[in-house]
């Protein structure tokens, strides 16, 4: 008998398969916009530290309801970005390249991150050039994806190849509401050495040279709309199966679905008032 998908023409979409991760968040006690240092801060607006602080529990809470192991950094007061714990470095195999701010509003934490590291029993690599650690470096399968543009500087990825021994790829972001890699990409199959592993991405985000890379490399990638990168809806984390996504990215809430993934919304409204989503509150710890 020929089932009803075959009869459609359509593929069935691929089994998925969720694997346990391990991540360092920073609870936003102190978060207000006090500054503004991308095109999503305005320190006019009012900002509501309690419910920031409700929104990143329900992400916490959300990411220990499915099994991965989450580790806390303290806010210090007066850095009200350290809740974007992805900009505090760049992990694996135990190894840490630690974070080079470019403003001087974030500098103070990469310090910070670095000593919570060594704390943690993790070899830090201190930086020599500027960088925003996993905020602008991606890890899909054993490569490194590397933006630069607006934050970290390109000679950051020379320094991160040399640490890590692995191949860079130089991504050029040029629209300023993406001025970290991981608010323009999300990588969907996030486990090393898997030579399938697959993103999503927003193609206007980046330069000529930069897309038809990213169209060569991953031929199977999911294209989101304008509208869900508008509202940073790439900014998301996934296990393999599960994927953290913002609550309003409808159009890639659909996209995930139809290729086997289980898009789970969260509402970081609040936290989005600083630049950051999902990904930006979560940093990998491999």
């Amino acid at each position: 008998m020929t089932s009803t998908l075959e009869n459609s023409g359509q593929t069935a979409a691929p089994a998925r398969v969720a694997t346990k991760r391990h991540y360092l968040m920073c609870r936003p006690d102190h978060f207000t916009v006090a500054y503004r240092i991308n095109p999503w801060m305005d320190p006019a607006i009012p900002t509501d530290t309690s419910l920031a602080v409700t929104q990143w529990n329900t992400l916490y809470e959300t990411y220990l309801s499915l099994g991965h192991t989450v580790e806390l950094i303290d806010q210090i007061p007066g850095l009200p970005d350290m809740v974007y714990t992805a900009n505090g470095g760049f992990i694996i195999d135990n190894v840490a390249y630690g974070a080079l701010f470019t403003h001087p509003e974030r500098q103070p934490e990469g310090p910070a991150f670095m000593e919570w590291f060594r704390e943690h029993g993790y070899e830090v690599a201190e930086p020599q050039n500027t960088n925003e650690g996993e905020g602008d470096f991606l890890l899909v399968g054993d490569v490194i994806l590397a933006g630069t543009g607006f934050r970290s500087a390109s000679n950051s990825h020379e320094e991160l190849g040399e640490i890590y021994g692995r191949e860079v790829v130089t991504l050029t972001l040029v629209d300023p509401r993406f001025y970290h890699l991981d608010t323009a990409i999300s990588v969907l199959d996030p486990l090393t050495g898997d030579t399938s592993a697959n993103i999503a991405y927003l193609p206007s985000a980046f330069d000529t040279a930069s897309r038809l890379e990213l169209e060569r490399r991953f031929p199977d990638a999911i294209e989101v709309s304008e509208e869900d990168g508008a509202i940073l809806g790439l900014n998301s984390i996934s296990d393999g199966y599960n994927v953290v996504i913002a609550n309003r990215a409808v159009g890639f809430e659909k996209q995930l679905r139809e290729r086997g993934y289980n898009p789970i919304k969260v509402d970081l409204s609040e936290l989005l008032l600083g630049g950051g989503g999902v990904k930006c509150c979560t940093l990998e710890l491999r």
